[in-house]
């Protein structure tokens, strides 16, 4: 490691001052921070000092991501291979899901529901050139805009390029991927500055865009397989056809995210794990993730118990709610994100109340939109800075009615 770091300082003379790749400084700084710790650290008694710098609080997200791709790697080969037993026959798989079958054959792998192997072999191979697109495309406008900026490349996409292939169907074209990375990370976030600077999450940006731009790969009542010509309808989608009946899963399969629905955010186990490391280490707010539960909670068993003949979404129990869909990766990863949720304690609770609220009155009220988990939080990240205005306002007139009050006795 030594002669690695007396390459890089080497290295460091070229991009550093007046040389001659200065204007890549960002590139180079980049490159070195990951390796190893930053450039330049706080120094003196003035400053507060803290183990958790911004490289530390994104790579704790990315650990708490990693159940959820791995279940969501395998729940999308294990959707495939339970369509596969349904069409009964193997013998066109290599028109049903293309060059896959014929690298995994010559591989030795074995095609069907029981072959667990095989199903996170074959998921590997629809998430990995969705992940490889986004950092690759995401990267390039996080380098484009620092080096024209002249400031260091943050670690800020290094969540936005885990998130946001977890929150998008398999099968979605690679151009609709870098196009809605593209729309994310510039719109959401570079035109305001940066990391730190946006109000609303790249992430959820880049995927609401593709949503309403490209609608029949982004609906929110069925997904599409990553097998040709077959779909899958979601829990809530059945729901809202045909009421509980027509449901065709478990809810322990819920729970543990063998349904269909996009790569990431079907398991509500892998959530809860990434819930529990982003609470012990602080990263993530508590008060956001518990008033979302109990403002969502209160909502739907408000909903149920008025009940309706008419929108079959009314059935749906609180149990189910919580297993489906995207509101428990949403409450977990997209609500706390640190920068555009509400960032006073108690505006953290008002926050999280609001998109519990929003994502109930979505879910049941309107049947043609039976998610409603991702247009609730971006409606959350619109608000977070008014909420946090009123409840700064109000500290400040009790502060003055408490001083107030001290001087008159």
């Amino acid at each position: 490691m030594s002669f690695l770091r007396k390459f890089l300082d080497s290295l460091g003379t070229h991009f550093e001052g007046d040389g001659k790749l200065k204007k890549f400084y960002p590139i180079y700084e980049m490159l070195d921070t990951f390796l190893y710790t930053p450039l330049l650290n706080t120094k003196g008694s003035v400053h507060v000092k803290d183990s958790m710098d911004l490289k530390r609080v994104m790579f704790t997200v990315v650990v708490a991501l990693i159940p959820c791709m791995l279940i969501g790697i395998f729940n999308t080969g294990y959707q495939i291979n339970l369509s596969i037993d349904q069409l009964g026959s193997t013998a066109n798989l290599s028109q049903l899901i293309g060059c896959r079958f014929d690298l995994l054959n010559a591989l030795g792998f074995k095609f069907g529901s029981s072959h667990y192997i095989t199903s996170f072999a074959l998921g590997l191979t629809y998430f990995l050139p969705i992940y490889i697109v986004t950092q690759v495309v995401g990267g390039f406008w996080e380098v484009l805009f620092s080096v024209i900026r002249k400031h260091e490349i943050n670690e800020g996409f290094l969540v936005t390029g885990t998130l946001f292939p977890l929150i998008l169907p398999a099968t979605i074209p690679l151009w609709q991927v870098a196009v809605g990375v593209s729309f994310g990370v510039v719109f959401g976030k570079e035109i305001f500055g940066g990391t730190g600077k946006n109000f609303l999450n790249p992430a959820l940006v880049g995927r609401a865009f593709l949503f309403f731009a490209y609608p029949a790969y982004m609906s929110g009542d069925s997904v599409w397989l990553a097998v040709d010509g077959v779909t899958g309808a979601t829990a809530l989608g059945q729901v809202v056809s045909g009421g509980m009946s027509s449901v065709s899963t478990t809810w322990l399969s819920s729970f543990i995210g063998l349904i269909p629905g996009s790569l990431g955010e079907t398991s509500t186990i892998a959530c809860l794990f990434g819930a529990v490391v982003l609470i012990v280490t602080g990263v993530g707010s508590w008060r956001t993730m518990l008033s979302m539960f109990l403002s969502f909670s209160f909502f739907i068993l408000l909903l149920t118990g008025i009940g309706s003949e008419t929108n079959m979404a009314f059935s749906m129990s609180l149990c189910w709610h919580l297993v489906v869909g995207g509101f428990a990766f949403g409450t977990v990863f997209m609500a706390t994100d640190p920068v555009s949720s509400a960032q006073t304690l108690k505006g953290q609770l008002f926050y999280g109340a609001l998109i519990g609220f929003m994502v109930a009155l979505v879910r049941v009220i309107n049947p043609a939109f039976p998610e409603g988990t991702m247009l609730a939080i971006l409606f959350g990240n619109c608000l977070a800075p008014l909420i946090d205005y009123f409840v700064i306002q109000n500290y400040k007139k009790r502060r003055k009615f408490k001083k107030d009050v001290s001087y008159a006795a």
